[in-house]
């Protein structure tokens, strides 16, 4: 099969691979599209270690169900599915609690660290656990159906905040998945979002998918108090803007992690007794994600910078790491 490989840090190449089989519990997906998701952007080099080479990246994906592992009984081939990027047992006590993002065995599709390598949908073909599948509501695009799990993270940050109806809420970074989050936020009942960026683009768009302020971050200065602050960048600044603004008793959810660690005002969390939680993939929302896509309470189209072959994969990888063109959502088709 066709696939795009990460060779050597940041260097891919189109590559004839074997056509993966599907062990007893999986099934053998034909890809329609795949996104690049901003931690394959922030990988792809080796630097966090999770994208060892040589592998096949890609956890954002849809297709049509090729064949089945010989114990999957409740799937049928041929039919429309996406999926969730993380691969957990189901037995241990966390999946048990239904915190299945938080599995003791747990394995990330596209990822390749010490502990596990699983290969990606940057490929015709992908084998995927059953158990992780959703059906893809009738309908709805292979295109908006590629983002089940990046919209599951989003929603499943926002039910951790426990938004209550007429509150107000901040988002500090109008990413891709900023983006989701402010549309989930206003889903879940939110009065006010405000979103605060560093690209008067995105917090345009920010303001035409719900948003109902926005601030940039260098020229204007948020000075609010609000109940609920969403940090989805994961630097020191940002953490900082995000307690900084909440009131007394407010809650942060810290979803970017794009460096392993920042500063922390501790004495502002502690004497303000803010919550502050960290909020880690999803944990069963992606059923929700293609629900509240297919109903068009959450809009994901104005979110696709481009959908290319496979064969561009290369190009769009660079082009997004460079950040020149404010790509946000690029899916690839083999």
């Amino acid at each position: 099969m066709k696939a795009l490989e990460l060779t050597a840090p940041s260097s891919f190449s189109l590559i004839e691979a074997a056509k993966p089989v599907p062990a007893r519990d999986e099934v053998l997906i034909r890809v329609a599209c795949c996104g690049i998701c901003g931690s394959d952007v922030h990988g792809m080099d080796n630097s966090s270690g999770r994208r060892i080479p040589p592998m096949i990246m890609g956890h954002e994906a849809s297709g049509v169900i090729d064949a089945l592992g010989s114990d999957v009984a409740a799937w049928n081939i041929g039919q429309r599915v996406s999926f969730d990027s993380m691969v957990y047992c189901g037995k241990c006590s966390f999946c048990q609690r239904g915190e299945t993002n938080l599995c003791e065995e747990r394995q990330v599709m596209g990822v390749s660290c010490q502990e596990f390598k699983r290969d990606g949908a940057f490929a015709e073909w992908v084998v995927v656990p059953a158990r992780i599948l959703e059906a893809i509501p009738d309908g709805l695009s292979f295109e908006e159906a590629a983002f089940t799990e990046p919209l599951a993270v989003a929603l499943h940050a926002v039910r951790l905040a426990k938004v209550k109806p007429g509150q107000t809420a901040l988002v500090v970074g109008s990413g891709l998945i900023g983006l989701l989050v402010i549309q989930a936020l206003k889903r879940a009942g939110c009065q006010k979002v405000v979103a605060v960026d560093l690209d008067r683009d995105r917090l345009a768009l920010a303001l035409e998918l719900g948003a109902d302020e926005i601030f940039h971050a260098t020229e204007e200065k948020f000075t609010e108090e609000v109940d609920v602050a969403m940090e989805v960048v994961g630097a020191s600044v940002t953490v900082n803007l995000a307690i900084q603004s909440v009131r007394k008793g407010g809650r942060v959810i810290l979803v970017g992690n794009v460096v392993a660690q920042v500063d922390f005002p501790l004495q502002a969390v502690v004497t303000r007794e803010i919550q502050v939680l960290g909020s880690c993939a999803a944990a069963g929302e992606c059923g929700e994600a293609l629900e509240a896509i297919a109903s068009g309470e959450i809009k994901v189209k104005p979110l696709i910078s481009a959908v290319v072959p496979l064969e561009e994969g290369s190009d769009y990888f660079q082009r997004s790491r460079e950040g020149k063109e404010g790509l946000l959502k690029v899916l690839l088709k083999p």
